[in-house]
């Protein structure tokens, strides 16, 4: 009773449920067994102590395999939990640290420091440089703060785009170091 409640929830057909005439029946171990009458193969279910599961309900080729409902939900629950892992892991958040061309040796730490711990977390960061006044006549300077910011941080991130100017500021996109695993 308890398997009808959960498949309710999770939309598969189970057991009972099962309402067409004739069904394609895979076995436990994975081997076609035909296609069969749906009362022949809830009992086929029934005597290897498992449950009938739909998997494709098609009305032209519908096919129940004989698996264990519960470790067939977590084994869905477990992919569907992988999924969603890799898909953060494609969405990682960036960060901005904004530079300038005066900035003081302690705040220039301090941001190393943050952005070194970010980058550490897999996420990527965006160095930004904003020019004011007279210092637009000279990128280099910003240039040569970012390109410090960046060879600071070269053994836990890999420069992803190179500085490049855009309006009144000048932006670096560092991403994390893909670790090499040993084998």
């Amino acid at each position: 009773m308890e398997v009808l409640a959960i498949a309710k929830q999770n939309d598969v057909l189970v057991n009972e449920q099962i309402t067409l005439e004739n069904v394609m029946v895979i076995g436990p171990n994975g081997e076609k067994m035909g296609i069969k009458n749906i009362n022949d193969a809830r009992t086929l279910a029934m005597y290897a102590g498992l449950d009938l599961v739909l998997l494709n309900n098609d009305p032209n080729n519908p096919v129940c395999k004989i698996i264990d409902y519960n470790k067939y939900r977590y084994e869905k629950q477990k992919q569907i939990k992988e999924a969603k892992k890799k898909q953060r892991e494609q969405n990682l958040e960036m960060k901005e640290y904004r530079l300038s061309v005066t900035i003081d040796v302690g705040d220039f730490e301090t941001k190393l420091r943050n952005a070194k711990a970010y980058l550490e977390k897999g996420h990527k960061i965006k160095v930004a440089v904003r020019f004011k006044g007279r210092q637009l006549a000279h990128p280099e300077l910003g240039r040569d703060v970012i390109m410090k910011f960046a060879n600071r941080l070269e053994d836990v991130a890999d420069i992803e785009v190179m500085p490049k100017m855009e309006g009144r500021s000048m932006q670096l996109f560092l991403a994390p170091k893909k670790l090499e695993r040993k084998n």
